[in-house]
């Protein structure tokens, strides 16, 4: 597997450890040291997936995450030293696809990387062309979603999962089954890291997030998409 990654990281003994990994594996690696040098090396080339280093100087990972956002759904995988609930829900609430918390496997890490990049190219390939439910449609070719005539922003990981669930409507899917499914390895972490992009998805798609119309929940079993 070969793409562009730009590792945003301070600590540049980790940073050159993990440049040199990802570059066995075939990755071409950018690496910055703080999050105003990461976002000009955005204004220069575009990565394929980011890693964000939360805790960076002169700009920090959220606040970084929080501009990118505004105008790109490159993924991205946050790193983090702590290991508070808090810290983890918000980089998801702000964009990210995923997170590690340091110290870590550099295997998993990249296990999560190649995941990230499979589901991305999988869906580019997608044998359907769209799917349709009411006013939303989601397109499997061009990789986007659209509510009436306009194209709903979404991240990798938002599109990874309203895709594999519009392709199984009226099936059930726990949380774990879904960190399976649509994050393509063991999971380690918080199950409610599904909650938190169930609940994104439902403020871009639905009318009415409280009384969705199109992801809904199964109480004590988990989500599913409504059947035509």
């Amino acid at each position: 597997m070969h793409g562009k990654i730009l590792l945003v990281e301070d600590e540049k003994t980790l940073a050159k450890a993990l440049k040199f990994s990802l570059e066995k594996e075939g990755f071409k690696v950018e690496v910055a040291y703080d999050g105003e040098e990461g976002l000009k090396a955005l204004e220069l080339e575009t990565p394929d997936l980011i890693i964000l280093d939360l805790m960076l100087p002169k700009i920090d990972g959220y606040e970084f995450c929080r501009r990118l956002r505004r105008s790109s759904d490159i993924p991205i995988i946050m790193l983090t030293a702590r290991n508070e609930d808090i810290d983890k829900i918000l980089g998801l609430e702000l964009g990210a696809d995923d997170y590690l918390t340091k110290p870590f496997n550099t295997r998993e890490l990249l296990a999560r990387i190649k995941a990230i990049l499979r589901r991305a190219g999988q869906a580019d390939q997608g044998t359907k062309k769209t799917i349709r439910m009411g006013n939303l449609q989601v397109d499997l070719i061009r990789h986007r979603v659209t509510l009436g005539d306009r194209e709903i922003p979404l991240t990798s990981r938002e599109y990874a999962l309203i895709s594999f669930l519009a392709s199984n409507p009226g099936r059930v899917y726990s949380r774990e089954q879904l960190l399976e499914q649509v994050w393509g390895y063991d999971f380690c972490g918080d199950a409610r890291t599904v909650d938190v992009h169930i609940r994104h998805l439902r403020e871009k798609i639905e009318e009415e997030p409280a009384e969705p119309r199109y992801i809904l929940t199964v109480w004590g079993a988990g989500y599913k998409f409504k059947e035509a």
